[in-house]
């Protein structure tokens, strides 16, 4: 048998570690969770406080309270609407979902167009051309110091109610009459798919399916190779080849109904009032300036030896700007483009001063006035209002962790 023994000294050498002891009074972990507990007790009794006491004061001034006037039916019309709505039959909620629809379909088409026109603008105001930068400039300090209330309301009172009468429209679409001008609005053709159009949307998908793996292809190339490729003439040809081929050989299932002048107005196609044109001109070009300024500040924050190594490698100008500059400047302009955004969406509510019939002035001012369940209303307003914001932050979020520098 073999005896292990240890010598006197590596015994009192040897790191005895204390037997830990849970002690609940004062470990961190306890703390931590109990004060989340306290706060969410009290945020809670702070919230069911306000509800039962507000529904109290409502029910001693005896005024309606809940939601069952969402299946009453709405007395009223409005003159811009994306579903089918007829007053006297249809509901308040209908309405509330008009409402948000007119809501989202401004906002959605304002954040396209101010993102791309404020990256021109962004981009320009560094121009070396003395009159494109101080036109850039002016532009940028006259807008973001003018209240967008009075751009909406200028645009609407001073431009689109001005407009030529409707026998004197004006067609912007060259002598072809499917593009109609007024101050009654925007006249346009608006197409009617046939049964077999489906075909070509499903083309369509296929191609846009092509280009995502035709991109990641190229990119993986240039990476491993260094060699580019033509990515958005080949993404183009795909997108025109392939559901142009199927439109053809499926017999051009596309019908157009085109806007005719009936009396006094137009009929057909589709129409945009002047106070959507309006909403979405202000929208565009005040929030185009502020993003300039996030886009311009984005550029300069890129080390100028960038641009030189572009350069020494034999990179054009153009090349320089959009594979080298903004790629690495969208880690400065994505928060502040965040923000945007969001705001575009929160002051689309503008619209109210011109009467364009957006959420705002449909459910929270006409149909309240009617109906009367404020509480309801105003919070159904806030919670869309804050949904839609928190998906657009949640959203963009994602690509901006992604153009993010990762630490190591």
């Amino acid at each position: 048998m073999i005896v292990l023994a240890h010598s006197d000294s590596e015994v009192v050498g040897a790191r005895i570690k204390p037997k830990e002891k849970f002690d609940v009074l004062h470990d961190a972990r306890v703390r931590s969770a109990l004060y989340q507990i306290i706060v969410a007790v009290a945020v809670g009794w702070g919230i069911w406080y306000l509800v039962s006491n507000t529904a109290q004061n409502l029910e001693v001034r005896g005024m309606n309270t809940g939601f069952a006037f969402i299946n009453a039916t709405a007395g009223f019309d409005t003159d811009f609407k994306l579903i089918e709505y007829t007053p006297g039959k249809g509901t308040y909620g209908r309405i509330f979902v008009v409402g948000a629809l007119n809501t989202l379909l401004v906002s959605f088409v304002a954040i396209i167009f101010s993102t791309i026109f404020g990256f021109i603008v962004g981009v320009l105001r560094l121009s070396s051309n003395w009159l494109v930068a101080r036109l850039s400039l002016a532009y940028v300090e006259i807008i973001r110091n003018t209240p967008l209330l009075l751009q909406v309301i200028f645009w609407y009172t001073g431009v689109f109610t001005l407009l030529p009468k409707v026998k004197n429209s004006l067609d912007l679409s060259g002598g072809a009459e499917v593009l109609i001008l007024n101050n009654r609005g925007l006249y346009g053709a608006w197409p009617v798919p046939g049964d077999l159009f489906w075909i070509t949307l499903a083309a369509f998908v296929v191609a846009a399916v092509g280009v995502f793996f035709l991109s990641r292809w190229a990119h993986k190339r240039q990476d491993v190779e260094g060699k580019q490729f033509p990515i958005a003439s080949a993404s183009l040809g795909l997108f025109i080849l392939i559901p142009g081929a199927v439109y053809l050989l499926t017999g051009s299932p596309l019908g157009w109904n085109i806007p005719k002048l009936e009396g006094f107005n137009f009929v057909g196609g589709f129409n945009l009032p002047p106070a959507f044109l309006a909403l979405l001109v202000a929208l565009v070009v005040y929030h185009a300036a502020h993003l300039a300024e996030a886009v311009r500040a984005g550029i300069l924050s890129v080390n100028k030896g960038q641009t030189e190594a572009a350069k020494a490698i034999g990179l054009g100008q153009n090349r320089i700007m959009s594979l080298v500059i903004i790629p690495q400047a969208m880690r400065s302009i994505m928060p502040p483009m965040i923000s945007l955004w969001m705001n575009v969406v929160k002051n689309s509510t503008l619209a109210v001063a011109i009467g364009y019939g957006d959420l705002v002035a449909l459910f929270m001012q006409t149909a309240l006035n009617q109906a009367g369940y404020a509480v309801e209303m105003v919070g159904m307003t806030m919670g869309f209002f804050a949904f839609i914001s928190l998906s657009i932050s949640g959203l963009l979020n994602v690509y901006n962790k992604r153009v993010q520098l990762v630490e190591r």
